[in-house]
């Protein structure tokens, strides 16, 4: 996925230090920590710092909060849990802190241009200042899995707290059964050089998104089941709520700055807890609570098809994975290898989204069958400005699609969008050779957009005859069999890709759960 942009492919992995924080809007979850009641509409949030005698309560509800916890998750207490109050400005510096030197933030930065250059962010948007808002605005409680700390705030409420601790609580546990930092980074160092390291970055990054759903989605369920404890209910006991569930999650209307987001920020700011809770809700119902949670954690999944497709991931079906040839010599001349990744199923379904609505999307990312990418930076291109400039950019993108007519679909939708990213767009239809091929003409280079059976390939910014050389040489190398590679903990593994927007699930879920807008229909379980 794309938020790699950097010298890395793979998931950025801007975890604040690993620090996995919990980010809820109660005005709009309207949730009490205890279940439901006459004020269960309104929020208890107050600026005030807690009182010593409140504070000494949250820290005692620590340990019930962790037994719930496990006797939930079946995840075994292997040690206490170490817990710290914090101010509001102490976690405001902290952010700052860890935006100034964390290097996945910093790669995230870098690789604004591509996902500028696919036009998922608009050309004027400024990344950093925006997610220094959105994060800094709704922080509610985080667990460290570098300090192995919970982190408590002292301008909430404790009883409007205790959910957040399930949650959190829950990364604790998953913690001590497999070691957060290491089981959740895949990424394989260095910008890939020669065909080799292409496919070997391909083939392995994308776990670690697919990682942070597992994580986010089994917390969710705690949170979820811990809310609706009062009821003597489980979410295994209420299947029927998925859907409401998954929609409440997605909401972002409790958030006036995410809701003026980009959709891409949005889908994948929330994507580990919408998608990621559907999933672990899909395994509680079909295997049962030790797959859901503990085998999830030791045989996780390995890409978005899987997290969004789990009965793919229960019947271990091979996921799509394209090859990338050797482009290296036809563009050693004139550019520099940038970036590369899987546009996955995810991807697709923001893309289209985004260019076509919702009702396209909807129905096309389902015939996603494979997509890759690869973004190289003219050398000619040696300022500052001219570096962060989209126009020092050149794009290739590979797709798969089940059928044709997914295939000619995607070709409208994708052509249909050139332009709202270039301001002069003229097609050159004498240059074509033949119905297969759309060639265009922009500010910024050539662009060629051709189809071939059930494979779509988009050049931009690359001078039309090296687009279409390597057009071909990437046809060339595809299989009609998807690639597999060795798993992590002796498991055979599906290949992935660290995937364009799921860079974002794995460079900023990390900061927690963008809106915990769980609806009413939870507190009418059991009444």
């Amino acid at each position: 996925m794309l938020f790699a942009g950097s010298g890395r492919c793979g998931g950025v992995g801007l975890r604040v230090g690993g620090a996995v924080l919990l980010t809820v809007f109660w005005s709009a979850a309207g949730i009490q920590a205890q279940g439901p009641g006459p004020g269960a509409a309104k929020s208890k949030k107050t600026q005030a710092p807690m009182t010593k005698e409140q504070a000494k309560e949250l820290f005692k509800s620590v340990d019930e909060i962790l037994n719930f916890v496990s006797d939930d998750t079946k995840l075994a207490i292997v040690h206490p849990v170490k817990r710290r109050l914090i101010s509001r400005d102490e976690v405001n510096k902290y952010l700052e802190k860890k935006f100034a030197e964390d290097e996945g933030a910093k790669r995230m930065e870098r690789a604004e241009i591509v996902l500028k250059k696919f036009g998922l962010l608009d050309r004027d948007f400024h990344l950093r200042p925006f997610l220094v808002t959105l994060l800094t605005e709704q922080i509610a409680g985080f667990y460290d899995n570098k300090t192995k700390t919970v982190n408590l705030l002292d301008w909430i409420q404790p009883e409007e707290q205790k959910p957040v601790l399930a949650h959190e609580l829950t990364h604790a546990l998953q913690d001590q059964r497999i070691d957060l930092t290491k089981w959740s980074d895949m990424s394989v160092p260095g910008m890939a050089k020669n065909v080799a390291e292409d496919n070997q970055h391909l083939q392995t990054d994308e776990g670690e998104t697919a990682r942070s759903a597992v994580a986010e989605g089994q917390a969710m369920v705690t949170f979820i089941d811990y809310t609706l404890r009062p009821a003597g209910k489980t979410l295994a006991d209420a299947p029927e709520l998925a859907g409401q569930l998954k929609d409440s999650v997605s909401d972002t209307s409790g958030s006036p700055v995410l809701a003026r987001a980009p959709l891409l920020l949005q889908q994948s700011l929330l994507f580990p807890y919408s998608e990621g809770l559907s999933f672990e809700q899909h395994l509680l119902v079909k295997a049962g609570r030790e797959v859901a949670f503990a085998g999830a954690l030791m045989n996780p999944p390995s890409s978005s098809f899987e997290i969004m497709t789990p009965e793919a991931y229960l019947a271990h079906t091979p996921v799509p994975v394209l090859r990338l040839p050797d482009i290296h010599p036809l563009l050693d001349a004139e550019y520099l290898p940038y970036d590369l990744g899987v546009m996955g199923e995810l991807d697709v379904r923001i893309l289209t989204e985004l260019f076509g609505g919702r009702e396209t999307a909807e129905a096309l990312a389902p015939a996603w069958n494979g997509g890759v990418y690869f973004a190289a930076q003219r050398k000619s291109a040696v300022t500052a400005a001219q570096k962060e400039a989209t126009a020092s950019i050149g794009l290739l993108y590979e797709s798969r699609w089940r059928n044709r007519d997914s295939a000619r679909t995607f070709v409208r939708v994708y052509s249909g969008q050139l332009g709202r990213k270039y301001q002069h767009v003229t097609r050159r239809k004498q240059d074509e050779a033949d119905d297969t091929e759309q060639v265009y003409t922009t500010e910024e280079g050539d662009v060629l957009i051709s189809m071939s059976g059930t494979s779509v390939f988009v050049g931009e910014g690359f001078a039309l005859p090296l687009a279409r050389k390597m057009r071909d040489s990437i046809e060339s190398v595809q299989s009609d069999g998807p690639l597999r590679v060795a798993g992590v903990s002796g498991a055979p593994r599906l290949p992935v890709g660290h995937e364009l927007s799921l860079e974002m699930v794995q460079g900023l879920g990390g900061f927690g759960l963008m809106k915990a807008s769980i609806p009413a229909a939870i507190y009418s379980v059991g009444r």
